[in-house]
């Protein structure tokens, strides 16, 4: 999991949150007087806002099939209270995090669910595992964080990692399950990780490239769980449905279910998006490797948007598709990577939940303004995407937003209103990219296209 993609041009933006002191930088990046941490406000998770008919075929796609495409004959949850303990040197502001997460979990999802202050073990239980990166990746190498039955340590998870004790298709009712969270990467990424590994633990174990407005969802826009994931755990957890049900048991349930908890999806039946080619998840996969070099990135784009057109989509996964093609393609081909950039927006904006895919390609289209020196342009694209970074709670999108925004600002000789914003955004440029030295290395990366383009208009 976590990866993602909030290029300011070039890296990506995937990560976490934490509180503790942030310091000012000046104008140069020069750290000054202490100022206040990144907090997030009260949670005002985008809502869930496609037809009930829709939605149920999501929930039925996501609980009854893994990942790899297996199938999961049988629904499976927690049955009764639901506690969750830390185990190993967890941030003091993971810790926060996890307590605002599990409130949401309480109050949006209804599930009762409490963190118990003492590692006590047992029945009902997910334990949360703190550690080192290079520890977890020595036996899974290619895990972020990951999710797993049956276990409650790391010890425990290695001994049984090929036993079917672990295998998820196995599982019906839910009693024990373990997070698995490194400590040495962003605050941002922890808080992400805490959000889609509980929200697995508790729900869906499958992803789908489709949810625009969902964390289940391995394109990563969606840094935290949504109004969608959580009337999906409302769903899940609802009295109607039991563990050990089959997939034609938990359907007949379903419609009369989201009505009742989602009398605002009401409506038509929505669209029915069809089967997704796993040739196709697999080139976007491809294309969002991180591991993989530019060619080999590029070469899978170019297939998924080649397999989008084949299948004559006009949704989100064509929109994906465009966007990764966009972003990945060679400088030559910039006016085409600029039509496929619009096209996707205006599906993404189109398109429940797609105001976060939006936003982001009005960040890149923002990056490139400044570049031009565009600062009308760049004011209007930032100040469309910084409510909708601020409300999904990506800090690391937010503090990019505003690092761009003052630059745009000292292009018109707004200085004070500039290096105002730029101390404002620090905050959540430390919870985000995890360090004084990473925010400046960011505030830097962005000056520097703002002052390149400055030296051109003075040509």
């Amino acid at each position: 999991m976590k990866a993602g993609f909030l290029a300011l041009g070039l890296a990506v933006l995937s990560a976490c949150a934490p509180v503790g002191q942030a310091q000012r930088l000046d104008a140069s990046g020069v750290a000054t007087a202490p100022i206040a941490a990144f907090r997030p406000g009260t949670p005002r998770p985008l809502p869930a806002s496609r037809p009930n008919a829709e939605m149920v075929r999501d929930f039925l796609e996501l609980g009854f099939a893994m990942e790899s495409g297996r199938t999961i004959e049988r629904f499976s949850r927690f049955d009764g209270p639901v506690r969750v303990v830390t185990r190993g040197p967890a941030p003091v502001q993971a810790l926060a995090d996890l307590d605002r997460l599990i409130a949401r979990l309480r109050s949006e999802a209804g599930i009762d669910i409490a963190r118990d202050a003492q590692s006590a073990e047992g029945e009902n239980t997910i334990t949360v595992e703190f550690m080192q990166r290079r520890q977890m990746q020595a036996v899974v190498p290619s895990a972020a964080c990951f999710v797993v039955p049956n276990v409650s340590t790391w010890s425990e998870f290695v001994a049984n990692r090929r036993s079917p004790t672990i295998d998820w298709t196995q599982v019906v009712t839910r009693t024990r399950a373990a997070v698995f969270v490194p400590t040495d990467t962003t605050p941002q990424e922890i808080r992400d990780c805490l959000h889609e590994e509980i929200g697995q633990a508790l729900g869906p174990l499958n992803d789908l490239f489709r949810l625009t407005d969902s964390v289940f969802n391995d394109d990563n826009f969606q840094t935290t769980l949504t109004g969608f994931d959580m009337l999906l755990l409302r769903v899940w957890y609802a009295p109607e449905l039991q563990p050990g049900m089959t997939r034609d048991q938990v359907t007949a349930r379903l419609p009369t279910l989201f009505n009742r908890l989602n009398p605002a999806g009401r409506q038509h039946a929505g669209r029915n998006a069809g089967i997704t080619p796993r040739a196709w998840q697999q080139a976007i996969e491809q294309a969002l490797a991180s591991s993989g070099g530019v060619a080999e990135r590029r070469a899978g784009a170019a297939r998924a948007l080649s397999l989008a057109r084949a299948q004559n989509w006009t949704d989100t996964r064509l929109a994906l598709s465009l966007m990764l093609s966009a972003r990945l393609a060679p400088r030559d081909d910039g006016e085409a990577a600029l039509s496929a950039l619009l096209t996707s927006a205006e599906i993404y904006r189109n398109t429940p939940g797609g105001e976060v895919h939006a936003a982001h390609i009005d960040m890149h289209l923002a990056v490139q303004a400044l570049a031009s020196g565009q600062s009308d342009m760049v004011l209007d694209l930032t100040a469309r995407a910084m409510p909708i970074a601020e409300r999904s709670e990506n800090a690391a999108f937010l503090a990019s937003l505003g690092f761009i925004r003052a630059e745009a600002l000292g292009f018109q000789g707004r200085t004070a209103e500039a290096e105002r914003l730029r101390l404002d955004s620090l905050p959540a440029a430390r919870y985000g990219f995890g360090s004084d030295d990473a925010a400046r290395a960011r505030l830097d990366e962005i000056a520097r296209i703002g002052s390149a383009a400055q030296r051109l208009a003075q040509l």
